[in-house]
């Protein structure tokens, strides 16, 4: 009897495992399929009338002359022609983009409304942002041009600007905060601090996209009322000579006309005495939290306006662009998350090396604020695939538990049910050299069995004992010199 009760005991055992490993194996199939299912956008659809007027300007002007240029020359060329007015103050490394302006401005020379921009230097970069809000508030069209402490003086206005939505472009290239020493060479960590201004951020990794998506900033932030930060590592992109392909002077005027509506819009929005209307009220508890909420719907709709600014410049020049861009394998496993110039150097070993490495990919960060994630999951190959991502950063935030793309990317997968694993890594700070033997060490790490996390790239941490080891890797053909 005892006997019987005992294969009875084993039987009991066994089928309680078998259905715990049934259970344990659902919930992977169904982790699996949950994390698989991508919301692809719609894909966006430009006005026949605005696609054809666009179509039109480029078979009359051309897609623009080749020839040699910085991100800050070409950038600054958009900004002069897009606005009325600028309000400079010069500080390293923006300070060429006011030096061009004012040099356009004394030559003469008109913008996309056939006028000479107004320049004026102020005695700060708060006076400047002050002066620019002013314009702004009348219902101008304004820009100035910023880095570094300079930006963070900058903050106030940008709150008020964002917060009473108002469209506007500053122009910045980026560049180390100073703390505990100063450097005047290019990171991130300025772009970080005014991440919770309400302006959109949009970076760019080449000259040729400083050119691109300054027009595109300008274009976006006049349809969704929301401020815009165009911006590119500084010295990095901003003083970098590449060869690019200009936009034809005429194009401008055309984007200004199909602009026409939004900015008659900004215009009659401005104060002025013959409309008065009250602006910039003390509220309280009961309407304030209210009057805060009400503006999601224009921040929802920013990559919108966005992807069919993308949209206008490719009609216009052919270059095609995404919110996110997806560079590496179909079936990618182990995905580099990297924002800025520093995706060109991953770009460069996958070119070399991702034939030999498929279950390698990056992720470029295009528009970081507002942050989309649907965007940037549809953006993968394959959700279901991947099992590991380093999120790089070119910034520093000693006090959390993670840089702030880092933390973004980890709500962006956690919120998709997909349980890759997420480290977290700085890099070129203070534009220290980001090199394609430290990208190697990056993915290296990520496929290891227990990743450094966090990790730092570049450098030997003997204190933390954070950093990589890496080595000298060449991606170019042998002989070349």
């Amino acid at each position: 009897m005892s006997g019987v009760n005992s294969d009875a005991a084993k039987a009991a055992v066994v089928g309680l495992a078998g259905a715990a490993a049934g259970a344990m194996l659902a919930l992977a199939v169904a982790g699996q399929r949950s994390c698989d299912k991508q919301v692809r956008p719609p894909k966006v659809e430009l006005d026949p009338r605005v696609a054809a007027v666009l179509e039109a300007a480029r078979k009359e002007f051309g897609e623009g002359k080749w020839g040699p240029d910085d991100g800050a020359t070409a950038a600054a060329w958009v900004a002069y022609q897009m606005t009325e007015t600028a309000f400079i103050f010069p500080i390293t490394p923006s300070t060429l983009l006011s030096e061009m302006c004012d040099t356009w401005a004394a030559g003469g020379v008109q913008n996309a409304f056939e006028q000479v921009t107004k320049i004026t230097q102020l005695q700060s970069e708060a006076g400047a942002a002050g002066s620019m809000h002013g314009a702004l508030a009348i219902g101008g069209l304004s820009t100035t041009f910023t880095a570094s402490q300079g930006l963070l003086l900058m903050i106030p206005n940008m709150y008020k600007i964002a917060g009473e939505l108002t469209p506007c472009v500053m122009h910045i290239a980026a560049r180390a905060v100073a703390g505990q020493a100063l450097s005047i060479f290019g990171d991130q960590n300025d772009i970080q601090a005014v991440r919770s201004t309400g302006f959109a951020i949009l970076f760019g990794a080449t000259v040729q996209e400083a050119l691109d998506f300054a027009l595109v900033s300008h274009i976006a932030t006049l349809r969704s009322r929301v401020p815009f930060v165009h911006t590119f590592d500084g010295f990095r992109t901003s003083h970098e000579i590449q060869k690019i392909q200009a936009l034809p002077k005429e194009v401008f005027k055309t984007v200004v006309e199909l602009l026409a509506p939004e900015i008659d819009a900004h215009r009659a929005r401005g104060l002025n005495p013959n409309h008065p209307h009250v602006r910039g009220t003390a509220q309280c508890d009961d309407i304030y939290m209210q009057a805060v909420e009400a503006a999601n719907k224009y921040y929802l709709e920013v990559p919108k306006y966005v992807e069919e600014a993308f949209a206008w410049v490719e009609k216009l020049c052919g270059r095609k662009y995404g919110l996110y861009e997806y560079v590496g394998g179909k079936r990618a496993k182990y995905v580099i998350v990297i924002m800025g110039s520093g995706s060109g150097v991953v770009e460069e070993y996958l070119g070399k090396f991702g034939d030999k490495y498929p279950e390698i990919g990056m992720l470029k960060i295009r528009l970081y604020r507002p942050w989309s994630e649907k965007h940037f999951l549809a953006a993968l190959p394959s959700l279901a695939g991947i099992r590991g991502v380093a999120v790089c950063n070119r910034m520093k935030d000693p006090a959390s538990h993670g840089e702030p793309l880092f933390l973004d990317v980890c709500a962006t997968f956690q919120r998709a049910h997909c349980d890759a694993t997420v480290i977290n890594g700085r890099y070129g700070l203070s534009s220290k050299d980001f090199t394609p033997g430290m990208v190697e060490a990056i993915y290296k790490n990520l496929r290891s069995s227990s990743p450094q996390h966090p990790f730092t790239v570049g450098i030997d941490d003997d204190v933390t004992h954070y950093s990589l080891p890496y080595g000298r890797l060449e991606t170019v053909p042998k002989g070349t010199k």
